[in-house]
C-alpha cells in the first residue's frame, strides 16, 4: 500500500540564509498516528508547511499518497492540499464565519460541491467531531475545547488522508483532553501531531519522531522514545515529573 508520506532528503533554508531542515527521511503508513516532537527551533513547523507546498524550494521531495509536491503543478497541489489538512494551534485561525455550519462547509463548497451532497459532507464531519448540535451557532460563543473541535471538523469535511494537529492539547482543561484524544483516536485517517505534551503523545501515538536540529533525530515506538531520559534531555523534551509513559501505553 502507498504510503500516506513519503519524505526524501528534505533540506531548507529561509531567504535570509537561515538553514532550517538539514535532509529530513520520513514515511508514515496509511492509517499510523505519529508524534512529531522537539525543541522550539527544531524545524518542526517548516516540515510541516512543506507537505502541502505552502514551503517549498529546497532540496529533496516529498510525496502525498504518492503524489509529488510539486508547487508549479496547481491541479496536482489543489489535490494535496485537500489530502494534508493542517489543525492550527489557535482555532480562532481557522473559523471565521458566521456559524459554524458555514466554516465547516467553507472547504468542500470551495471544491465545488452544492445542495444534499455539502449538507452531507458537514453533518458527516460534525457528527465525528460530536459538534452536530451546535451547527447553527457562532464559532466565537463557543467555548475554547469545542472550537478546537469545529477547527477539526472543517478539515474533516475536505476528507483528507493525513491530519496534521500542531499543538492539538495546548489551553485544554482535562475533559476537553480527553474528549479529544476520544474522537482522535475514532478518526480513519493519518495523523500527525506536532505537540511538546509528550503524555499525550504517549496517550495517542504508537509512534514518535524527535526533530531537532533539522534533522530527525530519532524514529522510535512512543513509549521506548520517552522512556530514553538521556534522549529526551539531548532534545530539551522533559516528562512531567511522575509520569511513567510505561503505564500509558499508546492505543493502536
Amino acid at each position: 500500500m502507498t504510503p500516506s508520506l513519503e519524505v526524501h532528503g528534505l533540506a531548507y533554508a529561509y531567504p535570509d540564509g537561515t538553514q532550517a531542515l538539514y535532509g529530513v527521511d520520513v514515511t508514515i503508513g496509511r492509517g499510523e498516528r505519529v508524534a512529531l516532537l522537539g525543541p522550539n527551533g527544531a524545524g518542526k513547523t517548516t516540515l510541516v508547511l512543506h507537505l502541502n507546498g505552502i514551503l517549498h524550494g529546497g532540496l529533496g521531495s516529498v510525496h502525498v499518497g504518492g503524489m509529488l509536491v510539486d508547487p508549479k503543478d496547481k491541479k496536482a497541489l489543489r489535490e494535496i492540499r485537500r489530502r494534508v489538512g493542517i489543525v492550527f494551534q489557535d482555532p480562532d485561525d481557522q473559523l471565521f464565519m458566521p456559524t459554524v455550519r458555514e466554516d465547516v462547509a467553507f472547504g468542500p463548497a470551495n471544491l465545488g460541491l452544492r445542495g444534499p451532497e455539502l449538507d452531507l459532507r458537514v453533518e458527516r464531519a460534525l457528527r465525528a467531531v460530536g459538534m452536530l448540535d451546535v451547527a447553527g451557532r457562532p464559532p466565537q460563543h463557543l467555548s475554547f475545547g469545542q472550537r478546537r473541535r469545529v477547527a477539526v471538523a472543517t478539515v474533516l469535511a475536505m476528507e483528507p488522508e493525513i491530519l496534521v494537529l500542531d499543538e492539538p492539547s495546548s489551553n485544554l482543561d482535562p475533559a476537553g483532553r480527553r474528549e479529544l484524544a476520544e474522537i482522535l483516536l475514532g478518526l480513519d485517517v493519518t495523523v500527525l501531531m506536532v505537540t511538546h505534551d509528550l503524555p499525550y503523545a504517549a496517550q495517542l501515538c504508537p509512534r514518535s519522531l524527535i526533530l531537532s536540529g533539522g534533522v530527525i533525530a530519532a524514529d522510535a515506538p512512543t513509549p521506548d522514545l520517552l522512556a530514553d531520559p538521556d534522549l529526551l534531555s539531548a532534545h530539551r523534551l522533559e516528562l512531567p515529573f511522575g509520569f511513567d509513559p510505561a503505564a500509558v501505553p499508546p492505543r493502536v
